[in-house]
């Protein structure tokens, strides 16, 4: 079972140092494979925000099906993200990747130390963080937490108090229990509730025959964007063509994800994660619940990834909200995928 820490809403580490180490790779990021438009992109490596699980089915989906080599490149790596390994910001400093799947409240701060990095897109227009609980003792709202006890990991401390911050709650109002994602804490009836991804945690719970409930974070006063796409300024400014067609291979491999659940979870647990040990069945349901995050009213008129004005000045708030203060210009850039979109309008769902 993978752990929540990688999903912390701030991580600082590797972030030492990032800003030079950028600043230093102008021109063509070492590592990348090289290419240009007229002979093609070459071979480029995409590092994952986590292991490789049904979160990435658009990418397996890509690569399966040829679009990536449609789109003109030799080879596109997957890196599998994670545990102890590098994270993608400090991999786009140092060449191991060219693009990475990460979240505004890791990006934003290597930004704020100096790193030339951008948001260019985001596959989770709902960030799938929540508070789990079973309906027994249903914490739906968050005036639901009051008097409650709450498993939080210390990486999640300054996302729990934003969440607080936001619904007007004071932290003396709810016991926060130490956690290291064990849910056997919640069925067990030591915690009322933890905080867990709503894709993963419901479901598990469902299929070990329990009745889960669950209060997520992006309905309730925090809403951010995950799964994103981030590059550095250096690539959206000299490999233009390379990045648009990289996005346009994502876009068509994730909406035969979001299509077909079932064969995302069986690319995700026979091919591209097969050494994860993952079950089928519940990769599929996680396929379903995580397509509630993708599809939105917004990604069906403006286009999978798309970020509406709106929804970005809604991210902004939330860094603020948990002490990142950061401008809109600063942290996203549209403009690549609008490109995408107005060149091939067949691209957004019918």
């Amino acid at each position: 079972m993978a752990t929540f820490d990688r999903r912390a809403f701030l991580r600082t580490t590797g972030l030492a140092g990032l800003a030079v180490g950028l600043a230093a790779c102008g021109g063509e990021t070492p590592g990348t494979g090289g290419g240009d438009a007229a002979n093609g992109f070459g071979s480029v490596k995409l590092q994952l925000s986590w292991k490789k699980n049904v979160e990435f089915a658009g990418e397996y989906f890509a690569d399966s099906k040829g679009y990536y080599k449609a789109a003109g490149f030799d080879k596109v790596e997957l890196l599998s993200g994670g545990g102890s390994g590098t994270s993608v910001e400090s991999g786009l400093a140092t060449g191991r990747c060219w693009i990475g799947l990460s979240a505004p409240t890791i990006t934003a701060p290597a930004i704020l130390q100096g790193a030339p990095l951008k948001i260019v897109g985001a596959t989770f227009q709902k960030n799938p963080f929540a508070v789990v609980s079973l309906s027994k003792n249903a914490i739906k709202e968050p005036k639901d937490l009051v008097g409650k006890r709450i498993g939080v990991q210390d990486s999640n401390e300054l996302v729990w108090n934003a969440l607080l911050k936001a619904n007007g709650l004071d932290p003396a109002q709810v016991t926060r229990v130490p956690f290291q994602s064990d849910p056997s804490m919640l069925t067990s009836g030591q915690l009322d509730g933890y905080i867990g991804f709503v894709t993963s945690g419901p479901v598990r719970l469902r299929m070990q025959g329990h009745d889960p409930a669950y209060l997520l974070f992006a309905d309730h006063g925090l809403p951010l964007v995950a799964e994103t796409f981030t590059v550095t300024q250096d690539t959206i400014d000299n490999e233009r063509d390379k990045l648009k067609a990289f996005l346009t291979a994502e876009i068509k491999g994730w909406k035969d994800a979001v299509a077909d659940p079932a064969k995302s979870a069986e690319l995700a647990a026979t091919v591209y994660g097969k050494d994860q040990n993952l079950d089928v069945k519940e990769q599929t349901e996680e396929a379903k619940m995580q397509n509630e995050l993708i599809v939105t009213p917004d990604s069906k008129a403006n286009g999978l990834f798309t970020i509406t004005e709106n929804l970005i000045g809604q991210n902004i708030a939330s860094l603020a909200q948990a002490g990142l203060n950061i401008t809109p210009e600063q942290l996203f850039d549209m403009s690549i995928l609008n490109e995408v979109y107005k060149a091939d309008p067949s691209l957004k769902p019918a």
